[in-house]
């Protein structure tokens, strides 16, 4: 992929933006409500970014969000992230999100646990709350203790957690899980 480029694109919730860069998805962008303002916020995050036809890349990662958007299972774990800039914190807090399944729902202290960081449950939150990869990250699938299913972040414009959730058919109730997947390893073994 050569330079930055973005495109705006339909979905069932709304039309969507997509930034790339060098490396991959640069940012996501979930629908405002009214294009024009979804098209601004991509203005603002990615101002040498010009509208263009997407890379082959690109056109899979937007029909994975498409698919994951119309309640369908989006194959989103191959996308590439350009994560140019992006702190290294926030970068492992992206890539453990990744891995929360579908109609699955953690809370931020539970991912700082999996991060091997249990003191780090605001950074977690922070982190995400910065996530510029909507729906690639899900960061929706993370909640505050109490599953209380909160706004996500910018990038989110004017949908909810709870509305994405409901999308995925997926509730607000902790994954038990959580170990299995991201630290397999990490279980005591067995004294021999």
């Amino acid at each position: 992929m050569a330079g930055r480029g973005y495109t705006i694109f339909d979905t069932a919730i709304g039309r969507c933006g997509i930034a790339w860069g060098e490396f991959g998805v640069a940012g996501v962008q979930l629908p405002e409500l009214r294009e024009i303002d979804t098209r601004k916020r991509l203005f603002q995050l990615y101002p040498d970014a010009r509208e263009t036809r997407p890379p082959e890349e690109i056109a899979f990662a937007i029909e994975g969000i498409a698919a994951t958007l119309r309640g369908g299972d989006g194959d989103l774990a191959g996308v590439a992230l350009d994560m140019t800039g992006i702190p290294a914190f926030n970068q492992r807090v992206y890539q453990a999100v990744r891995a929360v399944p579908r109609g699955e729902t953690w809370t931020y202290d539970e991912v700082a646990r999996a991060l091997r960081a249990s003191g780090a449950v605001y950074s977690v939150a922070q982190a995400l709350g910065r996530n510029p990869f909507m729906i690639i990250v899900p960061c929706h699938r993370v909640l505050e203790t109490g599953h209380y299913a909160d706004r996500i972040s910018p990038n989110g414009g004017s949908v909810s957690k709870r509305r994405l959730l409901s999308i995925e058919g997926g509730q607000p109730t902790t994954s038990k899980t959580l170990f299995d997947v991201l630290l397999p390893v990490a279980r005591p073994r067995p004294q021999a």
